[in-house]
């Protein structure tokens, strides 16, 4: 049972071991996909694979469309050509229910896989792909640092600054790819197309427009491209951003999971980590929950997404729906549990949620200081989404997800996932700011942790973060078992709005940070001891 299509001719032999296969004639849609695309993807990671790609499966197997997605990767190469060009596009989804039950597909809707490297044979390809009129959409899930043409000093990235002096031949930087190849469609008629983030952060068709306008306008004012260009980006009717917020917990390949479908007799289960650091495989385990809402914002059309259960509505819709997630009713809970157990020495979500404390902590975050502050977006009832969130998803001993995998880049989103709900505080007359306890407790626990000691005392590798040697040094002379006061060492930290959303000083929370830090930093244990004096 190796992944290819010549082995799913035996449907029988994968059926017989519970796994699904695609109901439809996959040679007939490549064939149609590749000489009238309608759907590109960019970033050809996990999430992906686990949830856009398997719900055009289910388009595809009710024959409400007639062609599958073409996916590119402009970031780590290796992916294509180790986890899509050997398993013939297809990959196997496992998704893990809480339950203790599995459900097993084969994803078979990518249809053609390409590197998006302008030095590549594929390049061409692109071009051609992004010159068809039939193409309705091009998508992206490339992570939040993929929109950036900077870098945290604020300077031109490298290869931005070199495609804005090359011009749109061989660009080398993402955002610059994408602007040379929709320059392409404007040159060959322009005719409309939705360019949709998928990535899970703030605004993010926002951020893909504000990258690619950047981009476009250095060139017009090079003399790489004519003004008219910027116009038609800038037109909805043309060339649509719509935003999106995205949710499906998708840990990078398990090897529990892996052990299971080799017992099964899947044979194609080698997990691969290239060179880029990226872990990936032929197969994707993933949570069952999932949500997509998509600003219906097409202006070529698009595939009936609505029939695999993704929710279009409108910008205003998807802002709240987003602001809900994203600053109360699961990030925030994320990190929390992501700061606390790394320091606690756990190595697993679930496990987290199985200590009183921890969970104290989610549950207070959750439902006392941030569902106050949360606009129901109407469409899902916030009460329903955290409930879910920290009654199914998280407690999940089937989810090998790691607090170590959310650490990374906690400095990016402390102030979305926390900044949010206390500037929200500051600004309703009904609420004190002061009345915050658990939020300032998670901002102590991350200056702990900058500490790089567990609560043994024991040292761990932090997870990256492009500002971890900077805030590490606000934290570097101190030692467990130190009194403090803190306030030297922590008040360049403490007052950063850039970290914390918010001058927590002016914010009046400076002074409880510095407080709970003291504790956390007491001795050996303190952690432990903070945690079960403050939340029982």
């Amino acid at each position: 049972m190796k992944l290819n299509k010549d082995a799913l001719k035996d449907r029988a032999a994968w059926e017989k071991v519970g796994f699904s296969l695609p109901l439809y004639d996959r040679d007939a849609v490549i064939a149609k996909t590749l000489a009238a695309p309608e759907w590109i993807h960019f970033g050809a990671g996990n999430i992906f694979r686990a949830f856009p790609a398997a719900v055009h499966q289910e388009l595809l197997d009710q024959a409400l469309v007639s062609t599958g997605i073409i996916v590119a990767e402009g970031f780590d190469y290796e992916i294509i050509k180790k986890a899509y060009t050997p398993f013939d596009n297809l990959s196997a989804l496992v998704i893990l229910k809480a339950d203790g039950t599995i459900e097993k597909k084969i994803v078979a809707s990518v249809v053609e896989s390409l590197v998006a490297d302008s030095l590549s044979a594929d390049w061409n390809r692109l071009v051609s792909i992004f010159r068809s009129p039939t193409l309705k959409m091009a998508s992206f899930t490339i992570t939040e640092k993929g929109y950036s043409l900077t870098g945290s000093d604020g300077k031109l990235l490298a290869d931005v600054a070199a495609d804005y002096a090359g011009g749109p031949g061989q660009p080398k930087n993402i955002m610059a790819k994408l602007t040379a190849l929709l320059l392409q469609r404007y040159l060959n008629g322009g005719v409309p197309l939705a360019v949709v983030s998928m990535d899970n952060c703030s605004h993010n068709g926002t951020k893909l427009f504000s990258a690619v306008a950047t981009v476009a306008r250095e060139w017009v004012s090079r003399g790489f491209a004519d003004t008219h260009f910027v116009s038609w980006l800038e037109n909805p009717a043309k060339v649509s951003f719509p935003w999106s917020m995205i949710d499906k917990i998708t840990p990078r390949p398990d090897e529990s999971v892996r052990k299971m479908l080799g017992d099964s007799g899947f044979e194609s289960t080698d997990i691969i980590v290239t060179s880029k650091n990226t872990w990936t495989s032929a197969f994707v385990n993933a949570e069952e929950a999932q949500y997509l809402i998509i600003e219906d914002l097409f202006p070529n059309g698009r595939p009936p997404l609505e029939k695999g259960g993704v929710i279009f509505t409108d910008r205003n819709t998807v802002d709240r729906v987003e602001k809900m997630k994203v600053c109360t009713c699961l990030n925030p809970l994320h990190t929390s549990l992501a700061i606390f157990g790394c320091l606690l020495g756990y190595t697993s979500i679930h496990r987290e949620m199985s200590d009183p404390q921890l969970r104290s902590l989610v549950e207070k975050i959750g439902y006392q200081e941030g569902l106050p502050v949360v606009v129901d977006p109407l469409i899902i009832k916030p009460e329903d989404f955290i409930r879910e969130v920290l009654t199914v998803r998280f407690p999940n001993p089937f989810m090998p997800d790691t607090p170590q995998r959310i650490a990374t880049d906690t400095s990016q989103k402390l102030p979305i996932r926390f900044g949010e709900t206390v500037k929200a505080y500051l600004a309703h007359p009904e609420l004190d700011v002061a009345s915050l306890e658990c939020i300032p407790l998670v901002f102590a626990g991350w200056c702990r942790y900058l500490m790089a000691l567990d609560d043994a005392g024991s040292p761990f590798e932090p997870s990256p973060d492009p500002l971890l040697e900077k805030s590490r040094a606000c934290v570097a002379g101190i030692r467990l078992g130190d009194n403090g006061p803190f306030h030297v060492a922590l008040q360049p930290l403490l007052s950063d709005a850039s970290i914390f959303g918010v001058d927590l000083y002016q914010a009046g929370l400076g002074e409880k940070v510095e407080a709970y830090f003291m504790r956390l930093v007491a001795g050996p244990g303190a952690v432990r001891k903070t945690l079960v004096e403050c939340l029982g």
